[in-house]
């Protein structure tokens, strides 16, 4: 059986830190780095064309199902962010992502892993990699 492999498919976002994500200290609220993960996703999305907008137009959805997060350093309020996203290579019909955030001294603040499945648009489980996905994986040279 095929296992996971760590993809060459990579894309780095740039953050800055609002006010609004920090705790009354000025650290980043340990909740937002969900929402710092979806925004990887979103950057990866775009520069791959495998978006929740792509997705929605082929009329799936994938929502997440699974989701992890190590804390390592804290953000605070003002200091810049790089999201690294990386693609892993998956057998079975789930989009999986790792994550590294990094403050802007280059250190390690944070990893992560996101696990996401396929509905059809009537909320079915697509057991298969639905055409569009098999296709993405096929031009990324991802099976």
């Amino acid at each position: 059986m095929k296992e996971n492999t760590t993809s060459n498919l990579k894309v780095s976002h740039k953050i800055r830190i609002r006010f609004n994500e920090t705790d009354p200290v000025g650290i980043v609220w340990h909740g937002n780095y969900l929402k710092y993960f979806e925004e990887g996703r979103e950057a990866f999305g775009r520069n791959y064309k495998i978006s929740y907008l792509d997705q929605k137009s082929f009329g799936y959805t994938s929502p997440i199902v699974k989701s992890s997060c190590e804390h390592k350093l804290p953000l605070y309020y003002g200091n810049e962010a790089l999201i690294e996203t990386t693609y892993i290579n998956c057998p079975s019909t789930k989009l999986i992502f790792e994550y590294k955030i990094f403050n802007n001294k280059n250190e390690l603040v944070c990893t992560g892993k996101t696990t996401q499945i396929f509905l059809d648009k009537n909320g079915n489980l697509s057991l298969t990699d639905p055409d569009f996905y098999f296709k993405w994986k096929k031009e990324n040279s991802q099976i």
